[in-house]
């Protein structure tokens, strides 16, 4: 009896790890193959251009929203570069958001809403970027999102969308503030797909660059 237990035990240990083995690798084939190829590093792209249904009189907002992340769990970096705002001296903040659908059949209209995989109030879901105030009629900037390039909840493929106006960040008092912070038309939007390094490292240059400039 001593013996059949030991070789029951021995076939359990057997099979957990043969379980654990294929866990990490179902796991390892949710990484999309460019992790490997860049070192562990996801880089994806977004290349803004104005909303095909904008009214006559609303800024054509042009550029690219760039991201980096490291696998599996690394902070996602996000690079905004936008131009075509109006340049006045006290420019009005313009809001920025992940939505839902990767769809421009109807220009930015048919992106959906906000990407809301939670099923929670604006502003926690994890694409609403928020506010961004142009710089001679520019936005440059970088943040941090908790938004993810990876597995079930990746935002490979969703849009990302520049607003006509400021994101009240749901402090609005009505069903519109937690829905979407009132951000107003959409100007402009793309859709986010996996990329090489090239842009991200181009861009981010030119960043830097700008950044040392400010502050010195």
């Amino acid at each position: 009896m001593r013996l059949h237990g030991s070789v029951l035990g021995a076939a359990l240990l057997a099979l957990l790890a043969a379980c654990q083995q294929r866990v990490l690798a179902d796991s390892d084939t949710l990484a999309p193959p460019e992790v490997s190829q860049y070192n562990g590093t996801l880089y994806a792209a977004c290349k803004m251009r104005p909303s095909t249904s904008l009214p006559d009189g609303l800024p054509k907002v042009y550029g690219q929203v760039l991201f980096k992340q490291d696998y599996p769990e690394g902070n996602l970096k996000v690079l905004l570069r936008f131009n075509g705002f109006p340049t006045e001296s006290n420019p009005e903040p313009r809001a920025v958001h992940i939505h839902q659908y990767g769809d421009l059949n109807q220009g930015c209209d048919s992106t959906g809403g906000h990407y809301n995989p939670h099923g929670v109030n604006h502003p926690n879901h994890p694409g609403d970027f928020g506010n961004f105030k142009p710089q001679e009629g520019k936005v440059i900037t970088m943040i941090e999102s908790e938004a993810t390039l990876f597995r079930g909840m990746s935002v490979i493929g969703r849009a990302v969308v520049v607003h006509e106006k400021i994101d009240d960040l749901g402090r609005g008092g009505d069903a519109g503030s937690l829905l979407n912070g009132n951000a107003g038309r959409r100007l402009g939007c793309c859709i986010i797909g996996i990329s090489s390094p090239n842009l991200w490292n181009m861009h981010y240059k030119v960043y830097n660059r700008r950044l040392r400039r400010n502050l010195f």
